[in-house]
């Protein structure tokens, strides 16, 4: 691939004066505390290996592994160093030095292939049940009995039928005699909302339809790439860029906006694809037509709807009788600066704890970190849920299935009895109870 061959890592690692701004806030360095594993020391490792002095053997890659592509050292740097960008970069000089595993190879292409993905995940759901069960809220299984590598770690459930293949194309839910006036939304609802928690994509469309929106379900899209993208394979994220680019381009003019809940989607979509793209300058802008129409779902039901309007009426003058926690994904506070749009909204019927740090990364950090190096991603969620716990919340939400995955399991690791709820499935759980 052309995209980031010949990348200057010595340009940032030049620009990097050692501050140590980074440091306390670090995923990787709060439960490592080793200076390798940090952003300035990820940095000066890379400006060594440009300069030749170090190579990139299996040292090197064990290293650059361990970063969770948090973002959380971007936010922080004052001179706003793009570490995430030299990550993302070294593991696709990894990946084309040393391959990629088979079985990220072969997830990879589930992901470039819908319909096969479709069957693989239709036959998980028949023949799961034999090793796992599912727990109370349905959301997640758990292995029936502890299960060499998974131990009792838990996982979404796989629905039967995905969420795009639940519903028409087309849902008409504005009542009015003058259809020209009404809103029309597309759905770019990600991978896990559309094969492990449904919830997310049903309670979209009965916001949608209380609001009067009319509802595209764009069933021919595929993953927006950030697995692939974070785990060095640029082919795939090429693949998938260019496809989901022209399938957008083939009815972005007949909706208002297209909602994504999810927010490594979204951060991937708005920020990382024209990045990718840099050296396609055709690409980038076909990219930046379609960006000012795409929106992360609560951001777009915020500003652009009547939903908190809606949702103060079902309240009135009644006393909130449940209470929530927040956690912010990293790539909607840190990447897109998305925090209090989802809190107004929730704010309206629930009562807001806020925990110690809803701003700290859970430790899902990517297929590597999910599966490779999972007892980092163990030490991070554990941490994580015990923030939750103390807030004695009824619920626990973020606008990420990649979050809800690492936190659910983390929470039953820790038997922490909160469960997660995304808020779009929270404020569904609001409109049902007035009905």
């Amino acid at each position: 691939m052309a995209h980031f061959q010949d990348y200057n890592y010595l340009k940032t690692s030049d620009a990097c004066v050692k501050c140590g701004k980074c440091l306390p806030d670090c995923t990787i360095f709060s439960i490592n505390g080793d200076e390798a594993t940090s952003p300035r020391g990820f940095i000066d490792l890379l400006g060594a290996y440009q300069r030749n002095e170090i190579p990139l053997d299996k040292n090197a890659k064990n290293i650059f592994e361990t970063c969770f592509l948090c973002t959380t050292c971007v936010s922080v740097c004052p001179n706003s160093l793009p570490t995430d960008t030299l990550i993302e970069n070294i593991r696709y000089e990894i990946a084309q030095k040393y391959g990629i595993a088979w079985f990220k190879r072969a997830f990879f292409y589930l992901l470039k292939h819908r319909k096969i993905m479709d069957i693989s995940f239709k036959l998980g759901a028949i023949f799961t049940p034999l090793l796992f069960k599912k727990t109370n809220d349905g959301n997640s299984i758990i292995p029936r009995f502890k299960l060499p590598i998974i131990g009792n770690r838990i996982f979404g459930a796989m629905a039967n039928t995905s969420f795009l293949n639940s519903h028409c194309e087309e849902l008409h839910f504005n009542k009015e005699s003058t259809p020209k006036k009404s809103k029309k939304v597309a759905i770019f609802i990600g991978c896990l909302g559309n094969y492990n928690y449904k919830g997310i994509g049903e309670s979209l469309l009965l916001i949608l339809e209380k609001l009067g929106i009319d509802a595209k379900l764009a069933k021919g899209q595929k993953c927006c790439a950030a697995p692939a993208y974070f785990t060095g394979d640029f082919e795939s994220v090429d693949t998938l860029i260019r496809h989901n680019v022209e399938y957008f381009e083939s009815f972005i003019e007949e909706v208002d906006a297209i909602l994504i809940p999810e927010a490594t989607c979204a951060a991937m979509v708005l920020e990382d694809w024209e990045r990718f793209m840099q050296k396609d300058s055709l690409m980038q802008e076909r990219i930046k037509k379609l960006l000012p129409k795409i929106y992360m779902a609560t951001q777009y039901l915020e500003s652009q709807t009547q939903l908190i309007e809606y949702l103060a009426s079902l309240q009135g003058n009644s006393p909130k009788t449940e209470s929530i926690t927040y956690h912010d994904p990293c790539h909607a506070r840190k990447v897109l600066g998305i925090y209090k749009e989802p809190r107004n909204l929730l704010a309206q019927n629930y009562q807001l704890i806020e925990m110690e740090d809803s701003n700290a990364c859970c430790g899902f950090g990517g297929v590597t970190m999910q599966t490779e190096r999972f007892e980092l991603a163990q030490k991070v969620g554990s941490k994580k849920a015990k923030m939750i716990a103390k807030t004695n919340a009824n619920f626990v939400a973020a606008e990420c299935s990649a979050c809800r995955m690492q936190l659910s399991n983390a929470l039953h690791q820790e038997e922490i009895k909160i469960p997660f709820s995304h808020p779009l499935e929270l404020i569904a759980k609001v409109i049902r109870s007035h009905k």
